[in-house]
């Protein structure tokens, strides 16, 4: 689960060329079969003298994919991340924790002469941007991909929503709110958990105005954070004030019992956080995606259809199932694209 990142930048990058993974517990595989049981040629490696072994050349960044709860690297990571430095390496940093803060990361990319990139590090406060109400000037549907906990694939499945929307012909913009999206080389996003709360809900509405104004975009998906009802991960809360989504797709994952983090707290139920976000805003949950984790094909379908069932709403897996029916869950939701997009095909 603190993978998510690297996992995410495996599935998909418009920035960066994935050349290995530094993974000692899966040392030895590739990238692809282990997180979509389909090769794709990035190998798996156990430490980086390793992935370098399997490169051609030295890359130009080593990229630290994991997003642990702590939000700092520990002692092994800071020495790898220092070699990596010292053989001129650049850093893309996703953690809460600056490098370029630090006393021993900035001597050390000063003398080898390469960058740090630290992701999460908001704009000056006295830029930071208020909440206006502007967003009503936003007139295109917004779709937030929300979910039932951490580290449950609102990010894969927002990914996935956009690509699909705009192979059917409709034009759709993904707004990213955390690290990795913005490492994937997203257009438009924040890394809304390290901004100060009193402007959270300004710096997402401003951010989908400028995805609205700058694409002119038939959809806007707006990716998700945490849960709603997640004791220690409330950004939430902002995406539905700041982004006002007129529809949201929740992510569950049925399997699990407990929330990532927190194992002596047992996991929401899909019906109990939409009532939780239908309360909370002024908005509706128009399907359900499935997480598959630790599920057989057979329980993936079972799943699907008791929820569809249960909760009256289209319900799918994003990535064991047609994305088709990722566009067809939007379509029913908002009949206008549907007839926009008809008038494009006449």
């Amino acid at each position: 689960m603190d993978g998510k990142t690297a996992n995410g930048l495996v599935r998909h990058s418009e920035k960066y060329e994935i050349l290995a993974v530094i993974d000692s517990l899966w040392a030895g595989r590739d990238a692809g079969e282990i997180l979509d049981e389909v090769a794709n040629g990035i190998p798996v490696c156990k430490n980086l003298a390793d992935a370098l072994g399997n490169t051609e050349r030295v890359p130009d960044y080593l990229i630290f994919g994991m997003a642990p709860a702590s939000g700092v690297l520990s002692p092994h990571e800071r020495s790898v991340l220092l070699e990596t430095i010292h053989l001129g390496m650049n850093i893309v940093n996703g953690l809460h924790e600056f490098l370029n803060e630090d006393p021993e990361f900035a001597a050390a990319s000063a003398a080898s002469g390469v960058e740090i990139l630290d992701v999460r590090k908001p704009r000056a406060k006295k830029d930071l941007r208020m909440f206006s109400g502007k967003i009503a000037q936003v007139t295109c549907p917004r779709i937030a991909v929300l979910g039932t906990d951490g580290a449950i694939g609102k990010r894969t499945t927002a990914t996935v929503l956009t690509k699909a929307l705009n192979d059917r012909g409709l034009k759709a913009i993904m707004v990213s709110t955390g690290q990795t999206g913005l490492i994937q080389g997203g257009r438009y996003g924040i890394a809304l958990d390290a901004i100060p709360s009193q402007f959270c809900s300004g710096e997402m509405e401003a951010t989908v105005i400028e995805a609205f104004e700058g694409e002119a975009p038939d959809v806007i998906i707006v990716e998700g954070q945490g849960a709603l009802s997640h004791p220690a991960y409330l950004t939430s809360s902002f995406i539905l004030r700041g982004s006002k989504p007129h529809g949201v797709v929740l992510q569950h994952a049925p399997a699990r019992t407990h929330l990532g983090d927190f194992k002596e707290i047992p996991m929401p139920t899909a019906a109990s956080e939409i009532h939780l976000i239908e309360t909370f805003a002024d908005t509706k949950v128009i399907g359900l995606t499935i997480n598959h984790e630790n599920m057989t094909d057979v329980e993936i379908d079972a799943a699907i259809s008791s929820y569809e069932t249960d909760l009256k709403i289209p319900a799918t897996d994003a990535l064991k199932r047609s994305p088709n029916r990722l566009v067809d869950m939007v379509l029913v939701a908002f009949p206008a694209l549907g007839e926009a997009l008809a008038s494009r095909h006449r």
